[in-house]
Protein backbone atom coordinates (compact mmCIF):
# COMPACT_ATOMS: atom_id res chain seq x y z
CA UNK A 1 0.00 0.00 0.00
CA UNK A 2 0.87 3.68 -0.91
CA UNK A 3 0.82 4.20 3.21
CA UNK A 4 3.43 1.58 3.81
CA UNK A 5 6.23 2.31 1.27
CA UNK A 6 9.36 5.03 1.55
CA UNK A 7 8.61 8.40 0.21
CA UNK A 8 9.65 9.25 -3.33
CA UNK A 9 9.56 13.12 -1.90
CA UNK A 10 10.05 14.47 0.83
CA UNK A 11 9.97 18.31 1.95
CA UNK A 12 11.19 18.92 5.98
CA UNK A 13 10.65 22.21 7.33
CA UNK A 14 11.07 24.00 3.73
CA UNK A 15 10.64 27.96 4.24
CA UNK A 16 10.46 30.67 1.05
CA UNK A 17 11.32 34.29 1.74
CA UNK A 18 11.07 37.00 -1.02
CA UNK A 19 12.79 40.16 1.55
CA UNK A 20 10.34 40.56 4.31
CA UNK A 21 7.89 38.46 3.04
CA UNK A 22 7.35 34.64 3.87
CA UNK A 23 5.72 32.93 1.22
CA UNK A 24 6.41 29.50 2.54
CA UNK A 25 6.70 28.65 6.44
CA UNK A 26 8.51 25.39 7.37
CA UNK A 27 6.22 23.27 5.35
CA UNK A 28 6.55 19.39 6.19
CA UNK A 29 5.09 16.74 3.04
CA UNK A 30 5.91 13.63 1.64
CA UNK A 31 4.97 11.45 -1.35
CA UNK A 32 5.24 8.02 -2.00
CA UNK A 33 5.18 5.97 -5.17
CA UNK A 34 1.81 5.29 -6.47
CA UNK A 35 0.26 7.68 -4.30
CA UNK A 36 -1.83 11.04 -5.16
CA UNK A 37 -1.33 13.53 -3.02
CA UNK A 38 -3.44 16.86 -3.02
CA UNK A 39 -2.39 20.43 -1.88
CA UNK A 40 -4.90 22.54 -1.75
CA UNK A 41 -5.85 26.36 -0.14
CA UNK A 42 -6.74 29.84 -0.86
CA UNK A 43 -5.27 31.60 -4.04
CA UNK A 44 -2.10 32.67 -2.39
CA UNK A 45 -1.15 30.30 0.15
CA UNK A 46 1.71 29.69 -0.79
CA UNK A 47 1.36 26.20 -3.22
CA UNK A 48 2.92 27.21 -6.27
CA UNK A 49 5.72 28.55 -4.91
CA UNK A 50 6.35 25.63 -2.95
CA UNK A 51 6.27 23.63 -6.28
CA UNK A 52 8.97 26.38 -7.50
CA UNK A 53 10.91 24.90 -4.78
CA UNK A 54 10.71 21.47 -5.06
CA UNK A 55 11.63 22.29 -8.88
CA UNK A 56 14.39 24.38 -8.30
CA UNK A 57 12.89 27.61 -9.67
CA UNK A 58 13.21 28.98 -6.28
CA UNK A 59 15.84 28.26 -3.67
CA UNK A 60 14.54 27.65 -0.43
CA UNK A 61 15.41 29.74 2.29
CA UNK A 62 15.14 26.91 4.57
CA UNK A 63 14.86 23.45 4.89
CA UNK A 64 15.09 20.00 3.09
CA UNK A 65 14.00 18.79 -0.07
CA UNK A 66 14.53 15.00 -1.16
CA UNK A 67 14.01 12.35 -3.82
CA UNK A 68 14.40 8.65 -3.33
CA UNK A 69 14.91 7.22 -6.65
CA UNK A 70 13.34 3.96 -7.62
CA UNK A 71 16.96 2.40 -7.02
CA UNK A 72 16.96 3.54 -3.66
CA UNK A 73 19.24 6.57 -4.41
CA UNK A 74 18.76 9.80 -1.75
CA UNK A 75 19.33 12.84 -3.49
CA UNK A 76 19.25 16.22 -2.12
CA UNK A 77 17.32 18.78 -4.50
CA UNK A 78 17.67 22.16 -2.39
CA UNK A 79 20.05 24.00 -4.74
CA UNK A 80 19.86 22.68 -7.73
CA UNK A 81 19.12 24.68 -11.23
CA UNK A 82 15.70 22.95 -12.85
CA UNK A 83 17.87 21.01 -15.36
CA UNK A 84 18.99 19.25 -12.40
CA UNK A 85 15.91 18.22 -10.22
CA UNK A 86 14.82 16.91 -13.78
CA UNK A 87 17.27 14.70 -14.26
CA UNK A 88 17.00 13.60 -10.61
CA UNK A 89 13.14 12.49 -11.58
CA UNK A 90 10.70 15.46 -11.02
CA UNK A 91 8.60 16.69 -13.66
CA UNK A 92 5.86 18.86 -13.89
CA UNK A 93 2.97 20.86 -15.62
CA UNK A 94 2.26 24.43 -14.84
CA UNK A 95 -0.99 26.21 -14.10
CA UNK A 96 -0.71 28.30 -17.14
CA UNK A 97 -0.19 26.10 -19.97
CA UNK A 98 3.82 26.37 -21.19
CA UNK A 99 4.10 24.35 -24.58
CA UNK A 100 6.41 25.04 -27.83
CA UNK A 101 3.50 26.67 -29.24
CA UNK A 102 5.51 26.81 -33.17
CA UNK A 103 6.28 23.68 -32.85
CA UNK A 104 4.58 19.97 -33.67
CA UNK A 105 3.43 18.01 -31.23
CA UNK A 106 5.96 15.42 -31.75
CA UNK A 107 8.60 17.57 -30.74
CA UNK A 108 7.27 18.97 -27.86
CA UNK A 109 7.50 15.81 -26.46
CA UNK A 110 10.72 14.98 -28.04
CA UNK A 111 11.64 17.87 -26.17
CA UNK A 112 11.29 16.12 -22.80
CA UNK A 113 13.79 13.11 -23.92
CA UNK A 114 16.16 15.36 -24.03
CA UNK A 115 17.53 15.20 -20.50
CA UNK A 116 17.87 11.34 -21.06
CA UNK A 117 20.04 11.54 -24.18
CA UNK A 118 23.57 10.24 -23.81
CA UNK A 119 24.97 11.07 -27.05
CA UNK A 120 26.92 14.34 -26.44
CA UNK A 121 27.49 17.83 -28.63
CA UNK A 122 30.21 16.04 -30.22
CA UNK A 123 27.90 13.20 -31.90
CA UNK A 124 25.17 15.96 -32.75
CA UNK A 125 27.51 17.80 -34.93
CA UNK A 126 28.89 14.94 -36.80
CA UNK A 127 25.96 13.06 -36.81
CA UNK A 128 27.10 9.76 -35.75
CA UNK A 129 25.80 6.62 -36.28
CA UNK A 130 25.31 6.12 -32.25
CA UNK A 131 23.64 10.03 -32.49
CA UNK A 132 21.09 8.76 -35.48
CA UNK A 133 19.94 5.59 -33.63
CA UNK A 134 19.58 7.22 -30.43
CA UNK A 135 17.49 10.31 -32.28
CA UNK A 136 15.37 7.26 -33.87
CA UNK A 137 14.48 5.81 -30.32
CA UNK A 138 13.61 9.47 -29.27
CA UNK A 139 11.45 9.61 -32.29
CA UNK A 140 9.40 6.20 -31.69
CA UNK A 141 9.18 6.58 -27.84
CA UNK A 142 7.97 10.10 -28.16
CA UNK A 143 5.21 8.71 -30.74
CA UNK A 144 4.04 5.81 -27.98
CA UNK A 145 3.70 8.68 -25.29
CA UNK A 146 1.37 10.34 -28.09
CA UNK A 147 -0.19 7.31 -28.54
CA UNK A 148 -1.13 6.92 -24.59
CA UNK A 149 -2.32 10.29 -24.48
CA UNK A 150 -4.68 10.17 -27.54
CA UNK A 151 -2.64 12.89 -29.39
CA UNK A 152 -1.10 10.34 -32.20
CA UNK A 153 -3.30 11.85 -34.54
CA UNK A 154 -2.08 15.06 -34.32
CA UNK A 155 1.34 14.22 -34.14
CA UNK A 156 2.59 16.86 -37.00
CA UNK A 157 0.25 19.38 -35.73
CA UNK A 158 1.36 22.55 -34.28
CA UNK A 159 0.92 22.78 -30.22
CA UNK A 160 -1.00 25.98 -30.80
CA UNK A 161 -3.47 24.15 -33.04
CA UNK A 162 -4.57 21.78 -30.53
CA UNK A 163 -7.77 21.69 -28.66
CA UNK A 164 -7.58 23.00 -25.03
CA UNK A 165 -7.60 19.75 -23.52
CA UNK A 166 -5.43 18.20 -25.51
CA UNK A 167 -3.00 20.84 -24.91
CA UNK A 168 -3.32 19.72 -21.13
CA UNK A 169 -2.64 16.15 -22.05
CA UNK A 170 0.18 17.21 -24.42
CA UNK A 171 2.21 18.94 -21.49
CA UNK A 172 1.70 16.21 -19.08
CA UNK A 173 3.23 14.06 -22.18
CA UNK A 174 6.36 15.95 -22.39
CA UNK A 175 6.63 15.78 -18.52
CA UNK A 176 6.35 11.58 -18.82
CA UNK A 177 8.78 11.93 -21.69
CA UNK A 178 11.28 12.90 -19.02
CA UNK A 179 10.82 9.50 -17.34
CA UNK A 180 9.92 11.26 -13.17
CA UNK A 181 9.34 9.06 -10.45
CA UNK A 182 7.67 11.71 -8.97
CA UNK A 183 5.32 13.96 -11.04
CA UNK A 184 4.35 17.12 -9.72
CA UNK A 185 0.85 18.47 -12.06
CA UNK A 186 -0.39 22.64 -11.19
CA UNK A 187 -3.98 23.38 -11.71
CA UNK A 188 -4.57 20.54 -14.69
CA UNK A 189 -7.97 20.67 -14.83
CA UNK A 190 -7.83 24.56 -15.24
CA UNK A 191 -10.23 25.43 -17.81
CA UNK A 192 -11.50 21.70 -18.97
CA UNK A 193 -15.13 20.74 -19.51
CA UNK A 194 -16.36 17.74 -16.68
CA UNK A 195 -15.89 15.23 -20.09
CA UNK A 196 -12.13 16.23 -19.72
CA UNK A 197 -11.78 16.67 -16.12
CA UNK A 198 -12.75 12.56 -15.97
CA UNK A 199 -10.62 11.80 -19.20
CA UNK A 200 -7.79 13.58 -16.83
CA UNK A 201 -8.93 11.50 -13.81
CA UNK A 202 -8.71 7.96 -15.65
CA UNK A 203 -5.13 9.25 -16.66
CA UNK A 204 -3.86 10.02 -13.82
CA UNK A 205 -4.93 6.65 -12.41
CA UNK A 206 -3.81 4.59 -14.87
CA UNK A 207 -0.20 6.95 -14.86
CA UNK A 208 -0.29 6.30 -11.22
CA UNK A 209 -0.45 2.48 -11.33
CA UNK A 210 1.08 1.39 -14.16
CA UNK A 211 4.31 3.20 -13.90
CA UNK A 212 4.35 3.91 -10.14
CA UNK A 213 4.98 7.29 -9.68
CA UNK A 214 4.26 9.88 -6.78
CA UNK A 215 1.50 12.12 -8.04
CA UNK A 216 1.80 16.09 -6.35
CA UNK A 217 -1.04 18.15 -7.72
CA UNK A 218 -2.17 21.70 -6.73
CA UNK A 219 -6.15 21.59 -7.32
CA UNK A 220 -9.36 24.11 -6.43
CA UNK A 221 -11.94 21.58 -8.48
CA UNK A 222 -13.00 20.29 -4.85
CA UNK A 223 -14.90 17.02 -6.64
CA UNK A 224 -11.15 16.09 -8.48
CA UNK A 225 -9.42 16.35 -5.35
CA UNK A 226 -11.65 14.28 -3.56
CA UNK A 227 -12.16 11.74 -6.31
CA UNK A 228 -8.38 11.31 -7.01
CA UNK A 229 -6.25 11.95 -3.64
CA UNK A 230 -5.22 8.96 -1.27
CA UNK A 231 -4.10 12.09 1.23
CA UNK A 232 -4.57 15.92 1.21
CA UNK A 233 -2.12 19.15 2.54
CA UNK A 234 -3.87 22.28 3.09
CA UNK A 235 -1.96 24.95 3.01
CA UNK A 236 -3.41 28.85 4.11
CA UNK A 237 -0.78 32.16 4.81
CA UNK A 238 1.98 29.78 3.78
CA UNK A 239 1.71 27.23 6.49
CA UNK A 240 0.21 23.91 7.01
CA UNK A 241 -2.99 24.00 8.68
CA UNK A 242 -4.23 20.38 7.82
CA UNK A 243 -3.34 17.18 6.62
CA UNK A 244 -5.13 14.14 6.07
CA UNK A 245 -7.15 11.65 4.05
CA UNK A 246 -10.09 12.94 2.18
CA UNK A 247 -12.69 11.98 4.48
CA UNK A 248 -10.50 13.61 7.31
CA UNK A 249 -10.17 16.79 5.37
CA UNK A 250 -13.61 17.49 3.85
CA UNK A 251 -14.69 17.25 7.96
CA UNK A 252 -11.43 19.36 9.10
CA UNK A 253 -13.09 22.76 10.98
CA UNK A 254 -9.85 24.63 10.12
CA UNK A 255 -9.85 23.38 6.16
CA UNK A 256 -13.60 24.40 5.92
CA UNK A 257 -13.41 28.38 7.32
CA UNK A 258 -10.22 28.93 5.32
CA UNK A 259 -10.49 27.11 2.08
CA UNK A 260 -13.52 24.74 1.73
CA UNK A 261 -16.06 27.23 3.25
CA UNK A 262 -15.37 29.95 0.13
CA UNK A 263 -16.68 27.46 -1.99
CA UNK A 264 -20.21 27.59 -0.66
CA UNK A 265 -20.29 31.65 -0.19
Amino acid sequence: MADMAAPALEVSQVTMDFGGLRAVERVDLVVRPRETVALIGPNGAGKTTLFNCITGIYSPTQGRIQLTAADGRVMALKGLKPNQVTECGIARTFQNIRLFQNMTVLENVMIGRHCRLRSGIFSAILRTSAMRREEAQVVKESYRLLQRFGLARHVNEFAKNLPYGAQRRLEIARAMATEPSVLLLDEPAAGMNAQETQELVTMINQLKASEGLAILLIEHDMRLVMQLSDRIYVMDYGKLIARGTPQEISRDPAVIKAYLGEEEQ
